[in-house]
């Protein structure tokens, strides 16, 4: 039994913001993108028992805190605490039966991670390609091949837009103001 006192460090690993509210503790916090904040596991309980709390804790924010996690999550695979670096490290210099056990038993943030890091590396191992494809139906060529195209795309924007004439400026009156002044009458 885990004291309801303990400080314990949550991490969202999620790509984007994510947050809850306990009203019972009159609690409300967001995590921008890899924030870890340290919280009392008392928080984390109430958290678990709240809606949508417990999928917050499964997938998206990591509870740093081994007996923890298990005191809320019961048994918890070795990806529930895998972090971008880990994501990195796993598309890079992983086996594909790594990746094939990562895809398998990892939560759901896990594996957005895999797939956003997948393109932006690029992973260039194609059995691994195909591996993420045929379990998240997601084509790591395709986006890949669509971030190149619009990295292109800006880029040939910001050197052909060219001025064609001079900006407009307000005129200024010989009062200092930029326009007459609006007068009611009744």
């Amino acid at each position: 039994m885990v004291d309801k006192n303990k400080e314990i460090k949550l991490t969202n690993r999620d790509n984007g913001e994510v947050g809850y509210t306990i009203p019972d503790l009159r609690l409300h916090r967001s995590f921008t993108p890899g924030e870890t904040k340290t919280v009392t596991f008392n928080e984390i309980e109430q958290l678990a028992w709240s809606r949508g709390g417990l999928q917050l804790l499964k997938h998206y924010l990591i509870i740093q805190d081994k007996e923890a996690a298990e005191e809320i999550l019961g048994h918890v695979e070795p990806e529930y605490y895998y972090t971008k670096d880990t994501v990195k490290t796993l598309l890079t210099e992983g086996t594909l039966e790594q990746l094939q056990d990562t895809l398998e038993f990892a939560p759901k943030g896990v594996i957005d991670l895999v797939k956003k890091e997948a393109v932006d590396l690029p992973v260039n191992n194609v059995a691994m390609r195909d591996e993420i494809l045929k379990k998240t139906n997601f084509n790591v060529d395709k986006a890949v091949e669509i971030k190149k195209a619009s990295l292109e795309d800006g880029a040939e924007e910001e050197t052909t837009s060219t001025r064609r004439a001079a900006p407009v400026t307000a005129k200024v009156t010989e009062t200092g103001r930029k326009a007459k002044p609006i007068i009611i009458t009744k």
